[in-house]
């Protein structure tokens, strides 16, 4: 075989060999996993937020506070504290902002704090909500529309924020309850 029929044959075998090599593997994206309950969440926290995803699409009712009459922003409060956790709530959301319990601030909120705005301008209190976790509540919001989860990064709700409180037991709490 001649000199340059060997250098053709190798530089093909060459080109051949390259194109046999397997390509590197892909990088494996790793699935997003959104979490709904945080790890360190109280059992009785974990009640309200499941009780309060669960009526989730109830029709708004002005002045309602059952699953089969409606809803009105404190009317879901008041039936998820007392049906979740045992705890009776005031009725209306001007009675909730000034009731004794602590409050808390934004960077602090825990799943079931209560979540209050002024929705009509101003700082008096006309709207709450329940806080579930990563930013978002579970809320009452209006005539013709149903209980919805929503998210507190959205500029209405910023712009209408007032205050949270936090009305269950805390894990220190619940540690010396007998």
């Amino acid at each position: 075989m001649s000199t340059m029929a060997r250098a053709t044959l190798l530089t093909l075998a060459a080109l051949l060999s390259a194109c046999a090599t397997p390509p590197p593997p892909a990088p494996v994206a790793k699935p997003v996993v959104f979490s709904t309950v945080p790890e360190e969440i109280s059992p009785i926290a974990a009640d309200v937020l499941f009780r309060a995803f669960s009526l989730v699409g109830t029709p708004y009712r002005w002045g309602g506070n059952t699953p089969d009459s409606g809803f009105d922003c404190s009317g879901l409060i008041k039936y998820v504290y007392n049906d979740m956790a045992g705890i009776s709530l005031p009725r209306t959301t001007r009675e909730m902002i000034v009731m004794r319990a602590q409050n808390v601030g934004k960077d602090k909120l825990q799943t079931g704090d209560l979540l209050f705005f002024a929705t009509n301008g101003g700082s008096q209190v006309s709207h709450a909500g329940i806080y579930v976790g990563e930013g978002r509540f579970v809320h009452a919001p209006a005539t013709g529309g149903t209980v919805k989860l929503d998210s507190l990064s959205k500029a209405y709700w910023q712009k209408a924020y007032l205050n949270a409180k936090r009305v269950l037991p805390t894990e220190q709490h619940l540690a010396r309850l007998p």
